[in-house]
């Protein structure tokens, strides 16, 4: 242009440069300024208001091409044609097929110069080679995109991050589960051995005590044949020598056997006087008794020796800050924090349940609590949550009966009156009459019952708090007392 309109020049001018428009961009309220400037402008600034009219701008900013083509006009610039390589590169959209690969074309001619990001192509674009191609786009700063971009991961990069701690977290219970095996392992096999043990032990006493007494049965018989025997072989002396002493008479003849006759008769008669003797009932041993049903009286036996337990308490499922007797009928508070992996099973606070759940007909328990002072006992349905923090109520699928140092309550914090300090609890599940009651079992008073339509599985549910001073420090399972029958 040979001649310069000086009108012009103020409105082809930046306010930001004072320089002519550089790559034009316009606001919203229509002010302009060269990309570059406005970018700096902001950065200082630490917003995007109006470097003129200081009004907050809300929206992309754009290429004003006409402004840039009469900037260009203006200042002699030309806009230079696309080398052979320029044009290898920044290829027409009707030869871009994946949106992926385009937003990676670049121009590598004018690499310095990739300033501008088009929307609608979703790709960098050369403003010396391309402009002309976006007419009517939406062509933004590259690095306005580049942070627009950044800001759309940011939620990814944290919910990824969220999702490998969730991932390192299972990792470390996993790894955790592996020695925690090992130690279940060794510690049931232990007791197993122990309690085969005890029935190994208990069998021998049996065996030997059976084999003893038969030993003592068939020499008592014994003595008591031979002491028989004998008297039968004194018995057959003494007629052996009234036999002969008969038959020596009956050789003799006249006056001689007159003589001797009245004495032999005498004699045999006083031999034939006693009864016949007979066998001895009973003289042997008696098989059937010994041997008759001989496992069923072992077995019976066995059964008078050890316990039953109606619940067993389930180790997966308690709680780290418990422990469990080795023969799961008994937990209390434990003074150090159990080394158990945190499984989908196991309770974050210290409650406890039993190992099988029931689904219909009537169960019953009886819990010893003696002296301590903290303690919850009664049911839980299998879904109970286990992680997170909850009231101990039906609500939440919790039935149970509360002691707080010489007070009870059940689970909607009903304060309830006692006649006595029981140290035993029976706990009585009706699950299809959907009644959980609880009983002073030493008179069967009472003390409270829980009505409820029970769908889910319940399990026996156990939560205990630290003994103190108290004599008692743990509660245990026991079966229910005969005089409750």
């Amino acid at each position: 242009m040979a001649e310069k309109i000086p009108q012009l020049k103020s409105l082809l001018t930046c306010s930001v440069c004072t320089e002519i428009f550089k790559d034009p961009v316009s606001l919203g309220c229509h002010h302009s300024f060269c990309s570059s400037c406005l970018q700096d402008f902001w950065a200082q600034a630490k917003n995007k208001n109006c470097p003129v009219c200081k009004r907050k701008s809300s929206k992309d900013i754009v290429v004003n091409f006409s402004l840039k083509e009469l900037a260009d006009s203006y200042t002699g610039r030309q806009r230079s044609g696309p080398s052979e390589e320029a044009q290898a590169v920044c290829t027409e959209p009707s030869q871009r097929s994946d949106p992926s690969e385009e937003a990676q074309v670049v121009c590598t001619e004018h690499l310095k110069d990739i300033k501008w990001f088009c929307k609608e192509e979703q790709r960098a674009v050369c403003h010396v080679c391309e402009f002309p191609h976006h007419q009517g786009h939406t062509v933004v700063p590259l690095e306005e995109q580049v942070q627009e971009l950044k800001q759309q991961l940011r939620p990814d990069l944290t919910a990824l991050q969220a999702r490998r701690r969730r991932h390192q977290e299972l990792e470390k219970t996993y790894e955790a589960m592996v020695p925690h095996l090992k130690e279940q392992r060794v510690k049931t096999e232990r007791r197993i051995r122990a309690e085969f043990e005890q029935l190994h032990r208990f069998l021998k006493e049996e065996e030997e005590a059976r084999v003893k007494a038969l030993g003592e049965e068939e020499e008592q018989k014994r003595k008591r044949i031979l002491l028989e025997r004998k008297t039968l072989q004194e018995q057959i002396r003494s007629l052996s020598e009234g036999l002969s002493a008969v038959e020596a008479d009956l050789q003799k003849d006249g006056l001689s056997f007159l003589s001797a006759s009245t004495r032999s008769r005498t004699s045999a008669r006083a031999l034939l006087s006693g009864s016949d003797p007979q066998l001895l009932p009973g003289a042997l041993l008696d098989e059937a008794k010994l041997l008759g049903n001989l496992a069923h009286r072992v077995w019976e036996e066995m059964g008078q020796r050890t316990t039953f337990s109606p619940v067993t308490l389930d180790p997966n499922t308690a709680s780290r800050w418990l422990s469990l007797s080795d023969d799961l009928t008994s937990v209390r508070r434990s003074d150090v924090t159990q080394k158990v992996p945190d499984n989908p099973e196991r309770f974050k606070y210290r409650e406890v349940l039993g190992s099988e759940g029931f689904s219909s007909g009537e169960h019953c328990w009886e819990v010893e609590v003696g002296d301590l002072p903290i303690w919850t006992i009664g049911v839980a349905k299998e879904s109970v949550e286990r992680k997170g923090e909850r009231y101990a109520s039906p609500a939440n699928g919790i039935w149970g009966l509360f002691h707080r140092s010489g007070k009870y309550a059940q689970g909607t914090d009903q304060t309830l009156t006692l006649k006595r300090t029981p140290e035993r609890i029976r706990v009585q599940l009706d699950y299809d009459g959907g009644e959980v009651s609880f009983y002073d079992p030493e008179d069967m008073t009472l003390i409270y019952t829980y009505q409820h339509t029970f769908t889910d599985n319940i399990f026996p549910w156990f939560n205990v708090g630290a003994a103190g001073e108290a004599r008692t420090k743990d509660v245990r399972v026991c079966g229910v007392s005969s005089r409750t029958l």
